[in-house]
């Protein structure tokens, strides 16, 4: 009997029937009945799916923000009106339009007019700048740009670049329809406001399969990658995440504090709600002093996390109304065991429906099951096989095969793609091919890298362990480390970087440190002038937490930096080289001292 069969027998232990999976029993077959629905009805979309919610409950609270409120009809018009604009520009089924908003009504409006169209948003990273930005909007050649007035000075920055000098129309997103546009752009909310707010034919020529939208992620080129979301995988995430996962009912009121270019805010969150026919209430940031009350604002039941956002929390202050919410179940992805209990405990959470999933990714991991500590639980094909944590690349035996870690060991989990849960892929084929394994277990098997390190709990659970590759995860973002070695090679007192994640106590993900070999001395360098270049050539979360000082760096004999031996001894390595940290805030790197590290351990400083 194979792994897989027997995790599929034990899987038994934790189906058995219980009063509190009965109460939920009706959610788990609405989920089913959508991913069967996705399969055989081939126009179930994001559109049709708000058109059914306008004509079956259309008084129904859809969307709130601050004191704003959207009925599920009121939704429907407004992103008839925009698709109608948008149509009138020239967008048609298949286009690509670049979407640069911060959260507000306006971008989810938008993201359902385009799905009305077939077209696809390409939701930027607002924390992204220049370069990078510029990048990411050429990887998938956008028709047309729409630009939020709070973030025009980050578009204004690169919008004589070659890959978006030339796109038209470019509509301005003011926070009103009056005032004037800046030049060369369209004033998109004076036009929508003529538009019919009707019903489109359009909505139901678009297939299930087509792509709603893309979401940008970091790789190992340094640069951003779009990873395509299609509305079948969008409905898959709602029906298995929203129904299956957290039994959302139309009662539920989803609280959203987190960005709507993250997935976890626009797959998980939006498409749980609409599979349910929920209320979305929308945060416009994430803020630890505000989010409570304005849970309790938004009367929210549900709330989505990233693990970072589970640890702000419990460190600000206890008050009294801790537990004054009406909050049964959250969802996310990143809760660390350490703090699970405590989280659980001091805000009265009763589900924490925890998952796992790459936003490339073509299986979703979901603690279903209201266990503790797990990532999840994946029904499909999967394996977690041995992997050298020196190359950083599977193991394979002398007849060329994967070998499986044991219950409770640690490997390289990779996905079995399959008809059923294929490879959507980047808008980069060759990026996509390299992702892929092919001939794991037999000749013609075909399963997706996953990149991370998962504890294989049996029963078809697992535990994330770590991200393997050069991106590590800080502040909620993927860092690239080439695009990190990049800038600080780019500085005239830096000779060579080696850069990687490292662990610090009371924080999740891993902060960003550097190796460096300056070109002349160490008390050569303006430590000052270094920040101040690092934050102008990368997004804040990228910026390297510490510096080691190092004469020369060490390379394998394939000519790559040893970095096992780096993260291992993190901030504090044995020897003379010095090591120096940027604190929040600050504006040079401080060499660091026992002290320093003493304060770290205990959580006193933050970063």
């Amino acid at each position: 009997m194979s792994e897989y069969e027997r995790d599929t027998l034990s899987v038994w232990d934790v189906l058995k029937p219980t009063p509190e999976k009965l109460a939920g029993v009706d959610r788990l077959l609405m989920g089913a009945g959508i991913l069967l629905k996705s399969r055989l009805k081939d126009n179930l979309t994001i559109a049709t799916l708000i058109e059914n919610h306008a004509g079956r409950r259309p008084q129904h609270d859809a969307l709130t923000f601050e004191n704003q409120r959207y009925t599920y009809a009121q939704l429907n018009a407004h992103a008839n009106r925009y698709a109608r604009t948008l149509k009138a520009g020239g967008i048609g089924k298949g286009d690509v339009v670049g979407v640069l908003l911060d959260n507000r009504p306006e971008t989810l409006i938008i993201v359902a007019a385009m799905a009305k169209l077939g077209a696809a948003a390409a939701m930027c990273n607002t924390k992204q700048r220049g370069e990078v930005l510029a990048h990411s909007l050429a990887t998938v050649k956008p028709k047309a740009m729409l630009v939020g007035e709070e973030l025009f000075d980050a578009y204004a920055e690169i919008r004589e670049e070659p890959a978006i000098a030339e796109l038209a129309p470019v509509w301005f997103v003011g926070h009103s329809a009056v005032g004037a546009a800046p030049d060369g752009c369209a004033h998109f909310l004076e036009q929508v406001a003529d538009q019919p707010s009707g019903n489109l034919d359009d909505a139901h020529r678009v297939s299930s399969t087509d792509t709603c939208f893309y979401i940008f992620t970091s790789g190992t080129t340094g640069m951003p990658k779009a990873s395509r979301m299609s509305h079948l995988r969008w409905l898959r995430g709602g029906a298995g995440l929203g129904m299956a996962g957290l039994r959302l009912t139309p009662n539920d009121r989803f609280y959203c504090p987190l960005p709507l270019y993250h997935n976890n805010a626009l797959t998980v969150s939006w498409s749980s709600v609409l599979c349910a026919g929920a209320t979305f209430a929308l945060a416009p940031k994430f803020s630890v002093s505000n989010f409570w009350p304005d849970v309790r604002h938004h009367k929210a039941t549900v709330f989505c996390y990233i693990g970072e956002l589970c640890r702000y929390l419990l460190q600000a202050e206890p008050n009294e109304h801790d537990r004054n919410h009406a909050i049964r179940a959250v969802i996310g992805n990143g809760l660390r065991p350490d703090i699970w209990d405590e989280f659980k405990d001091r805000f009265g959470i009763q589900r924490i429906c925890e998952f796992y999933g790459a936003s490339e990714g073509n299986l979703v991991f979901v603690n279903g099951f209201n266990m503790d500590r797990t990532a999840g639980f994946c029904p499909l094909p999967f394996a977690v096989v041995e992997y050298d944590p020196e190359t950083e690349e599977p193991v394979t035996g002398g007849d060329g095969r994967m070998k499986e870690v044991a219950k409770g060991e640690t490997g390289l989990l990779l996905n079995k793609v399959t008809d059923f849960a294929p490879f959507e892929g980047y808008t980069d084929a060759e990026a996509s091919e390299k992702k892929l394994c092919h001939g794991v277990f037999k000749k013609d098997d075909c399963y997706f890298n996953t990149g991370d390190l998962v504890r294989r709990q049996g029963m078809r659970h697992i535990a994330f362990v770590d991200r393997l590759g050069d991106t590590f995860r800080w502040k909620g973002e993927n860092v690239a480390t080439t695009q990190v070695e990049n800038a600080l090679n780019a500085h005239p007192e830096i000779e060579e970087s080696v850069v990687y994640g490292v662990e610090v106590p009371h924080s999740d993900g891993r902060a960003g440190m550097a190796a460096i070999t300056p070109v002349n001395k160490l008390a050569d360098i303006d430590w000052a002038g270094l920040v101040a270049h690092l934050r102008n050539e990368l997004p804040a979360y990228a910026v390297p937490v510490f510096i080691r000082l190092r004469p020369e760096q060490e390379i394998t004999g394939t000519m790559k930096y040893r970095k096992v031996d780096l993260k291992k001894q993190g901030y504090s390595p044995e020897g003379n080289e010095p090591v120096f940290m940027l604190a929040s805030r600050g504006e040079r790197y401080e060499p660091i001292d026992d002290d320093t590290r003493a304060a770290l351990t205990d959580g006193d400083i933050s970063l």
